[in-house]
Parts: C-alpha cells; structure tokens; sequence
C-alpha cells in the first residue's frame, strides 16, 4: 500500500521527535526538548486511526532509543567474546526496535480510545497513558526504566513533585506540559490562554512544592570520600592484576585519612570476600578503625555453604560477615534467563558462566560511621522503589557501580542523572563511587556537590549530612502517581470520545 507524502513526512517527524528526547538528558540537559518532542507527537497523534498512530509511536520510540541507548553495542562488541561489529550492531538493533515497542502500544492505545483531538485527549488520556507505559515499562520483563521522562526535569522547576510522588509523577508533569503546548497549536486564543495559564500553574507549583522539607538532619556534617580506581574492564579480573588494583585502592584511601566514610566501587575488589578475608581486609579493618574511618566496598561473595551460591554484594568493613547483596539482577549481565534454552544460543553475550543470587528485599542495612545506610548496587539505583526498603531508617545513599561497561558514551551521565533523582525522592545525601567515572557526592536536593572526571583515578571528598524523616515518596512509593494516572486515563477516554 503506498502512503501519500503527508503520511511520509508524518512518519519522519515522529521518528526526528524520538530522536530529540535523549537531548533532554544528561549530559545535554536541555529539558524543554523532551516536552516540545512528546507535544510534537500529541500532535501527530491527533485524529489518526489506530494502526497509523501505532506505526508513528513506533518511529517515535526508534528515535528515543536508537539515541538514547545506542551505547548497548559497546558492551557487546568489546566484552562479548565472539561477537563482531556487525552481529553487535544486529543485537543493538533489535534490543532499540523492542523497546520501540511502548511508544508504539501507547501511541496505538491513544488513538483507539481517544478517536478525536479533543481537549480530554492533550489533558487526560495522553500524559496519563504516557505514564502508565513508562510504568509498565519498568517492571515487565524486570524492567528497564531508562530515560523515563522525569529524568529529564531533574534540574527544571517539575523536579518538586520527586519527593512527594516520584519520577513518574515529574513524567507525568512534563507529559501534561506536552499535551497543554499541543492543545494551543491545535485550538484558538483561548485555548492557548489557558494553555499558558496551566503551564504556568505547573512551573509555579513545582518551584513551590520544590522548596518544601520533608526530612531534617540528623547529625553534624561528616567528610566522606570516593576512591574510584581507574581499573580497565578487560584487566579487572586477571589474577596477576590483583595485587596491583588492591594497592592502588589503598594508595587513593590514604590521601585521605580525616575522612570519616570512605567509599570504593562495585566489586572493587576483584576476588571472594573469603579469599581476601585475613590477609588483606583484616589489616585494612584495623588500620582504618584505628583512625575512626569506616569502608563500604564492593565485593563478590561465595556462599559456600548453601550450595555455592555467587552475589554481588557490598560490605562495611568494620562489621565482618554482614553484607547488602544486590536484589534486582541484570538479565545476561548477572544470570541468563532461561539458562537452558538460551546459553547456546546467546554464547556471544557477556553472560556470566554461572548465575549470580538475588538477595532478600528487605535486608539488615549496613553502619558507617555510627549511622544506617541504604546501599544499591549498579543499576538498582534506576528503581526508587526498591531503594524505599531502606527507608527511612537510613541516614543517606550508596551506590556502587561498574559503568566501565558502556565505555565513553551517554550512559554513566544518565546513569548519574538516575540517582540524582533517587536522592531528590528521598531527601537524602547519595554516595556514588563507580570504577571509572563518573563518581559523585550528591546533596538531598539531588545537586551534585562533588564529581570526578572519567577514566581517571581520582578521589571526590565533601562533607555530608545524615537526615532523618520520610518524604511522601518514601512512604507511598509509586502507587499514587499510577493511581491517578489510572484515574485520569479513564475520565479522559470517556470525555475524548463523548460526542460534541
């Protein structure tokens, strides 16, 4: 079936919107771009059967992806043993088209419940089935929640609504914001006055909802340091490597010995926690102890005597044998999925050879310095949720990770935007120490205080602030931004359809 040139040139504008949407994130920042490009395909949307406004989320998502997430191949090709550049490209590919995949039940859903370009449809439907995609697109299939749209607003006046209802509610703001600019280019003065009006009431509430306190301090400020090593991925794991990635490990945390709270990386040290366990941690535990420091470190755990069971864990050394053991896994990163079925068939991926455990949700929070800390490993830090579990017993964040994987590209800027936004929900100091970069100390209103450059061996110190108390987030969670969007969606759908 041939398409006439207006259907064609739709077709590229909505896969040009896509395209503009990563811009809104780190390191680009430029949040507006994210909003103009989801208003853009509002109107695009508008009035257009089911199957055509699928196709058109679909080239949207192409975009968003294509650009946004590009940095997968990375990991592929350079760490992916047998895999060459074009098979690398190939998986890339098809991972980008599947995400693709939620725009297009979202562009396809709007157009077949919401079948005229109605107010109801800019207003209701399309922000709140906007953020009810985004949600299911975090949690099925273990959920892959990259650049969910509030992550774009961290620095705009919508980051206010983070402590009270989560990125997802920003996301449904800056949905809403989208759909009030496409209401104006679609109607007359008066629309566009109360367009105006509504993106001014959303600006201003944020701004306002921005400067409230929903936790205190908890205690006097406290010098903490990030230690990130610099260690090249292809070189972490080699035995005769060891020694030298522990010394300068050492070598970076003795700059430092005023400070209270010292952070390494995520499996920073590159062996067993029992085969290091006396000779090297030992002496470290009572060196540090000795001059009133405390280390949480990154280390893989071999539980031997329950089957021999692998975790990627975190440790505060001065409590020997208590570790945090990352929850939420990386399919093919950390276990294969379908093991059996997959393992031949997908041998060019970085898959580990054995399966990494999950541990317990809700687990005994690690001490440093006196205080309770919630810690997360790598990529836990792009779900708030599971973060809460930790709150609001602990006193501030830590994350570690290992973004060495995805190379120089936009990954460990959104990674860090990620957890920019897991400290603004919170209210609570984050410590992000990562092996080569981008390693910060980040302030309870999600500001980084202090960063270190990439691919350097550096150290970022900054005094930190234990807090108390919990933000609405924390007690609530997401539930009541899906709530209401459920609730939107469905008065929008009735009204979008009413006849006029």
């Amino acid at each position: 079936m041939s398409r006439s040139p207006g259907q064609a040139q739709r077709a590229l504008a909505a896969l040009a919107c896509g395209g503009a949407v990563p811009l809104g994130f780190a390191p680009f920042g430029w949040y507006p771009l994210p909003v103009l490009a989801l208003a853009g395909l509002a109107l695009l949307l508008a009035g257009q059967p089911p199957r055509r406004a699928g196709l058109y989320g679909w080239l949207f998502g192409l975009g968003q992806f294509g650009v946004g997430v590009y940095w997968v191949y990375i990991s592929i090709y350079l760490y992916g043993g047998d895999a060459g550049l074009a098979l690398s490209l190939l998986v890339t590919a098809l991972f980008v088209a599947a995400l693709a995949l939620y725009p297009a039940l979202f562009a396809w859903l709007a157009a077949r419940v919401g079948d005229a370009p109605r107010p109801a449809f800019f207003l209701l439907l399309f922000p709140a089935l906007w953020t009810l995609v985004e949600w299911l697109r975090g949690w099925l299939f273990t959920g892959f929640p990259w650049l969910d749209l509030g992550y774009s607003q961290i620095d705009s006046p919508l980051a206010g609504l983070a402590p009270v209802a989560g990125v997802y509610a920003v996301g449904w703001a800056a949905a809403l914001a989208a759909g009030l600019l496409a209401w104006a280019a679609r109607g007359g003065g008066r629309a566009r006055g109360l367009a105006l009006a509504g993106l001014l009431v959303l600006a201003l509430g944020g701004r306002e909802l921005g400067q409230q306190h929903w936790t205190r301090p908890a205690g006097a400020p406290l010098q903490a340091t990030l230690v990130q090593g610099n260690i090249a991925q292809d070189l972490k794991w080699k035995p005769d490597q060891q020694q030298a990635t522990l010394d300068r490990y050492v070598e970076l945390t003795e700059r430092h010995p005023d400070s209270r709270v010292v952070v390494w990386p995520e499996t920073a040290i590159p062996a067993f926690y029992d085969q290091v366990e006396a000779d090297f941690l030992t002496p470290l535990r009572e060196k540090m102890a000795a001059r009133g420091s405390w280390l949480l470190t990154g280390i893989p755990v071999l539980d031997r005597a329950h089957g021999w069971r692998y975790y990627n864990a975190v440790i505060s050394l001065n409590q020997p044998d208590h570790f945090y053991y990352k929850v939420h896994l990386v399919p093919f990163g950390e276990y294969l999925p379908l093991r059996d079925w997959l393992a031949r068939v997908l041998d060019f991926l970085p898959v580990p050879e054995a399966d990494f455990s999950a541990g317990d949700i809700d687990q005994p929070l690690l001490q440093a310095a006196g205080y309770p800390v919630g810690a997360s490993i790598c990529y836990e830090i792009a779900f708030g949720d599971l973060l809460r579990h930790a709150l609001p017993e602990a006193a501030w964040l830590v994350n570690v990770s290992n973004d060495a994987w995805f190379g120089d590209s936009l990954a460990p800027h959104q990674h860090l935007e990620m957890a920019r936004m897991r400290a603004r929900e919170t209210e609570r100091y984050l410590l992000r120490a990562t092996n080569t970069g981008i390693s910060a100390i980040i302030d309870d209103r999600g500001r980084i205080v202090e960063r270190s450059p990439q691919f350097e061996a550096a150290t970022v110190t900054a005094d930190i602030v234990p807090r108390a108390g919990a933000t609405p987030y924390v007690r609530w969670g997401n539930t009541p931004a899906v709530a209401v969007s459920v609730l939107l969606f469905l008065a929008g759908a009735v009204l979008a359809r009413r006849k006029s």
